[in-house]
């Protein structure tokens, strides 16, 4: 039953990128000239920062983010932050609830057992038509990509890059499926798991087994083989959720 429940997400996933990539298109140069950079560059700036402290820990889940305050501490004016806010609503970080206003979200099991399912079940597929096409030159660029990250986990340095450093490494084996689109809902689906990627990785064991993972999926994907590379990464993926679900669980910090 989850596979067609996922399926049907998918699907609207994908209506919603597709309508995304529609409003791109009819953002004409004239349209874009009215627009102020100051005030897109501010709320970037904004959604960066609070972004960093929910994923850190710094905002705690739960935590009301006050848009006063926040725009006292940033020295911009509300509307800037409204759009930092909004967007990271989409990115599933923060939710607007009615008398209160945006909180960080809770972690939640049902969460985080939905988006690493629907993560196995996108990403396992457009691997697989990737490897079609897949050249040597988008293999060593995933090896570069896979030795800064081992070393970034090796070394404990730049944690706050942990996730971007995974997603980065992923998306290049992807890239060769030349399907933007999906890849679009993939990038949200990985932003949304950010914070649980990071918690698995600091409260478990899971570095050395992700290393090994991420060398063996690469060499499948060297040997072209589909059905190896498949399996592996959705064994990857799904295992990783479990991972973090069950030290969640463990400490308490779950929200059913």
């Amino acid at each position: 039953m989850w596979y067609d429940d996922c399926l049907l997400v998918v699907r609207c996933i994908l209506c919603t990128a597709l309508e995304r990539h529609i409003l791109v298109y009819w953002k004409s140069p004239t349209l874009m000239a009215t627009q102020s950079p100051s005030f897109k560059t501010r709320a970037q700036m904004v959604a960066e920062s609070l972004r960093e402290k929910i994923l850190n820990g710094e905002i705690k889940a739960g935590e009301p983010l006050r848009q006063d305050s926040i725009a006292k501490s940033f020295d911009v004016s509300r509307i800037p932050v409204r759009e930092a806010l909004l967007q990271l609503e989409a990115q599933g970080l923060v939710k607007f609830v009615p008398h209160k206003g945006a909180v960080a979200t809770e972690l939640s099991v049902r969460d985080i057992g939905e988006l690493f399912e629907l993560r196995a079940l996108i990403e396992g597929e457009i691997l697989f038509q990737a490897l079609d096409n897949m050249t040597e030159q988008a293999l060593a660029k995933a090896g570069e990509i896979l030795a800064v990250f081992d070393h970034a986990l090796e070394t404990g340095t730049r944690v706050e890059n942990w996730s971007e450093l995974n997603y980065e490494f992923h998306s290049t084996l992807y890239a060769p499926a030349n399907k933007p689109l999906t890849m679009e809902v993939i990038e949200g689906l990985n932003t949304k798991s950010d914070r649980y990627i990071r918690l698995q990785l600091l409260l478990t064991d899971g570095i050395p087994k992700a290393e090994e993972e991420h060398r063996q999926i690469l060499t499948l994907c060297g040997q072209r083989d589909k059905h190896g590379a498949v399996v592996l990464l959705r064994k990857h993926i799904l295992e990783a959720g479990d991972a973090i679900k069950q030290v969640l669980v463990q400490q308490g910090s779950l929200d059913k």
